[in-house]
């Protein structure tokens, strides 16, 4: 495995990601996303419909609560193996995190101001673009398996 992760690091960054080991990673990463993703809508429904929150700043915690679930299954699930320390992991994961915060949070708000689309849709659309960042900020520089 090593020997696969040294010969990689010598091709092109995006030709790393076009392998059957990563499309795996990403395949995991789906289905962790998709659950992690469907928590933090629900978490955003409740804290606007129940809580009388504002769509922007309640997207924004429902993504940060997500994000905490992301890492737990990522860690021992899409990025297993990696030689990345727990505690370490967690502060790099939530530094992508927060650059897809900002594009997860910007994105949402020009959506929802400028276009007639429903903050929910807004939201699954935002979240393909955001996702697909963070895949490769974490695959590539957090756990370091691409």
């Amino acid at each position: 495995m090593t020997a696969d992760l040294d010969n990689a690091e010598r091709r092109p960054a995006f030709a790393r990601f076009l392998t059957l080991r990563v499309g795996g990673m990403l395949f995991r990463n789906t289905v962790v996303s998709t659950a992690a993703f469907l928590l933090g809508l629900s978490a955003l429904w409740a804290l606007v419909t129940y809580g009388g929150m504002n769509e922007v700043l309640a997207t924004g915690i429902s993504f940060l609560v997500a994000q905490t679930l992301h890492y737990a299954l990522g860690r021992t699930w899409i990025f297993r193996g990696t030689d990345r320390s727990v505690g370490t992991g967690y502060v790099i994961f939530l530094l992508n995190a927060g650059v897809g915060l900002f594009a997860t949070v910007t994105l949402f708000a020009l959506l929802v101001n400028y276009t007639p689309m429903h903050y929910l849709v807004a939201r699954v659309v935002v979240s393909v673009f955001a996702g697909l960042a963070m895949f490769a900020l974490n695959a590539s520089f957090n756990f370091r398996r691409v």
